[in-house]
């Protein structure tokens, strides 16, 4: 069965609302998040059944149902891997119903020793991202009484290359910077567009991978915040926003990072999109209680009462929630991965003839970024731009990279 609307708006809704909470340089995913808060949501009861229900956009009741389908979507999505973890106290007795709705073979054992737990915990993390991300992000300790965990790793190979090359901007907070830039040009036109906000102009170039895993990159006025940039993107895949498409744009400054010209040619060329971007590689870890009303965790954190009864007769609250996430945008494509876990606790002069038109589109400021699966429009990871990475003293090309 197919991820309904419902359950992809759910999932872009939330990754929205994570963007207008950070700050600086990032990567998350809230793909990786969201399925677990519908599995606790579905266990919960009092305050934290209606709060997990808000973060999740969808009524406790059809949460579990919703999550099961977003992890059997995901798991047929071509350059995605996805798992779901759970393990437990041998002591600890769980709901069958609940059991039962997670994958059969999620359920591992908490053994109570933590360094043999946190190996485990550890070992799993690494199998199910490829080793992007080496270690569990939430640690078993002598309190933990259950772990409910999510991986996802991506990587996709761009449909046309990037060629490397310096790029020195010449203002803005990368200005001088000797960054590794990205360049290529296309035909097609469409690829960009410039959306109308009520917080502003963002552009949106969609940079298509080979097994319909695309990064869209978002580049927003100077004056807007990474949230409304990144929420603005969201906005676009929603269709909540008019975008003008590349072959519509209008001469001169037609958007944030985006000139459009009629230059002279020796030869009767059709119209060009240039593209102008930077390698980046991202690495970031979340602390999901630090932002508990964005992820409905705050009657669920409190220890004085178990909020899970749906879960196991046991009372449980919610001791620790953590993500680490990573992304890497190269000249080949794209791979991001996020584990995501809650603990339980208790030049000549030639003759130009023709007149053509060519768009010109240049990321060399900060700038937000969504991983989405092409079809369904699923954002599977997000984040912001603010430390590209610097061109290499002795660059080189490894035709046999296999990253990609």
């Amino acid at each position: 069965m197919a991820v309904t609307n419902a359950t992809i708006r759910a999932v872009n809704d939330l990754t929205a609302r994570w963007a207008a909470a950070t700050e600086g340089g990032t990567v998350f995913s809230a793909a990786g998040v969201w399925p677990l808060l519908a599995f606790l949501a579905d266990g919960a009861d009092g305050p934290a059944r209606g709060e997990l229900a808000d973060a999740v956009g969808l009524p406790a009741g059809e949460a579990a149902a919703a999550a099961r389908e977003l992890l059997a979507g995901m798991g047929r999505m071509r350059g995605l891997d996805s798992a779901l973890g759970l393990w437990t106290r041998r002591t600890l007795e769980l709901r069958e119903r609940w059991e039962a709705g997670l994958p059969a073979e999620a359920h591992g054992v908490l053994t109570g020793d933590a360094a043999v737990d946190g190996a485990a915990l550890d070992a799993w993390a690494a199998e199910r991202t490829g080793g992007l991300i080496e270690k569990m992000p939430v640690p078993s300790t002598d309190d933990t009484e259950m772990v409910l965990a999510s991986a996802l790793a991506l990587r996709t190979k761009w449909l046309s290359r990037f060629q490397d090359g310096p790029m020195w901007p010449a203002a803005g907070p990368w200005r001088d910077r000797r960054l590794a830039g990205l360049y290529r040009s296309s035909a097609v036109l469409d690829r960009i567009g410039v959306a109308d906000t009520a917080e502003g102009q963002v552009t949106e170039l969609k940079v298509l991978g080979n097994n319909a895993l695309d990064v869209h990159l978002l580049l927003g006025e100077e004056r807007m915040t990474p949230g409304q940039v990144l929420g603005a993107g969201v906005g676009v895949l929603a269709r909540r926003y008019p975008v003008v498409p590349g072959p519509r744009l209008p001469l001169g400054e037609a958007g944030p990072g985006v000139s459009v010209q009629r230059v002279r040619s020796q030869r009767p060329d059709p119209p060009t999109l240039h593209m102008a971007t930077v390698a980046f590689d991202l690495a970031a870890s979340h602390d999901l209680l630090e932002l508990h009303r964005v992820f409905g965790l705050t009657a669920a954190r409190d220890t004085g009462r178990g909020h899970f009864p749906g879960i196991s007769g046991y009372p449980l609250a919610i001791g620790s929630g953590r993500q680490s996430a990573v992304a890497s945008f190269t000249a080949r494509g794209f791979r991001a991965a996020s584990v995501t876990a809650f603990g339980a606790v208790g030049a000549g002069i030639p003759e130009l003839r023709w007149v053509t038109t060519r768009l010109y589109a240049t990321f060399d400021r900060p700038f937000g970024f969504l991983a989405v699966h092409r079809h369904s429009r699923l954002v599977l990871a997000a984040g912001w731009v603010t430390d590209p990475t610097p061109y290499p003293e002795d660059p080189e090309y490894d035709e046999d990279d296999e990253d990609f």
